[in-house]
């Protein structure tokens, strides 16, 4: 599959990255056997133009890197407990954006319940956003798995952001598998996350909500995310990786769900695990904490295995709870989502 680029016409991209990233970084990305990947991220510098790239390879010096810049970024904020931050979204950002959430199909076919988009129309006002949104910034290139490293079941996924923000959530919501990529390639079949925050007022939230877009290109498992900072709409691993597992499932003959996986105990202490779903706010992850063992309260990709189904939980944890989120205290947030 030959993939979409940010330039058409050919370059010396090395001596692109060579400008935003030091010998060590540069040597970290040039480990993973795929010029198709270095010659992608290059568009992105030449294009977004970010002062200076740093990569995530999975070491504690790179979350604990990242984990401050959010500070520093002023994105998050510290907390009385040292591990801890804490994150606003913009009082205009603050759910995923149904109306600017399209999914680019060839010639914009309609598809129920779906908002869809004429690809090359959508890739093109991609394209015509993106130049200079990181001007001045560090850009973030980390490497993912979306499940269980080394598992059949796992899908893979590169995240190129200038949010630490967002690179925080995915080093703390999914496992870093940079060593898969540089075990696998040129091998490998991974989606591709492009997010730019763009222009921060003075709170530091997105100006140009007007020009939020977020695309979903299932051609090409890659997502392009702009002008926001609300993780359902950034956070690539999260609902747009969803997304595209459920389309790579209805291809291939497996599912990606909407489940929590749990086990009950029965009888000599035998664990039965199923898997199930009620619809949004009705208690899919209350119900999940009343079991015996929890793999996942939220995600579940299932697969037949040996001839019986089994699944797993793609990401590393819990979705988890926010204790006194309701209507009343909350009316603008939970009237936002889906």
């Amino acid at each position: 599959m030959v993939r979409e680029r940010l330039i058409e016409e050919e370059y010396d991209y090395l001596s692109v990255l060579e400008k935003v990233m030091d010998k060590g970084m540069l040597g970290k990305l040039l480990r993973i056997n795929d010029s198709e990947l270095h010659r992608w991220i290059a568009d992105i510098v030449k294009v977004a133009q970010p002062r200076s790239v740093y990569l995530i390879t999975g070491s504690e010096e790179d979350f604990e890197y990242v984990r401050r810049a959010a500070i520093r970024n002023r994105e998050e904020i510290p907390s009385k407990y040292p591990r801890h931050t804490v994150h606003f979204d913009g009082p205009h950002d603050i759910a995923r954006d149904r109306k600017n959430t399209r999914i680019l199909y060839p010639g914009g076919k309609e598809i129920p319940f779906i908002n869809t988009l004429d690809r090359e129309t959508g890739l093109r006002e991609i394209k015509s956003i993106i130049p200079g949104m990181m001007k001045g910034r560090e850009m973030f290139v980390g490497f993912y798995c979306f499940g269980p490293k080394h598992s059949p079941f796992t899908m893979h996924a590169v995240q190129v952001t200038d949010s630490a923000y967002v690179e925080h959530n995915e080093n703390l919501l999914y496992r870093v598998c940079y060593d898969e990529f540089v075990e696998k390639a040129p091998n490998l079949h991974y989606a591709r996350f492009l997010h730019a925050t763009g222009e921060r007022d003075e709170h530091g939230w997105v100006k140009n909500i007007d020009k939020r877009r977020i695309y979903i290109d299932l051609i090409d498992y890659t997502v392009y995310s702009v002008n926001t900072q609300y993780g359902g709409n950034t956070i690539g691993l999260k609902k747009p990786m969803f997304r595209l597992c459920i389309y790579k499932g209805s291809l291939e003959g497996w599912l990606c769900e909407h489940m929590f996986i749990a086990g009950i105990k029965g009888p000599g202490d035998r664990i039965t695990y199923f898997t199930g779903a009620f619809p949004a706010g009705c208690g899919k992850t209350s119900t999940t904490f009343a079991s015996d063992t929890v793999v996942g309260d939220d995600l579940a990709i299932i697969k037949p295995y040996n001839g019986e189904p089994r699944a797993t939980n793609p990401e590393k944890g819990m979705f988890g709870i926010i204790d006194g989120v309701n209507p009343r205290d909350d009316p603008a947030t939970l009237s936002n989502t889906d």
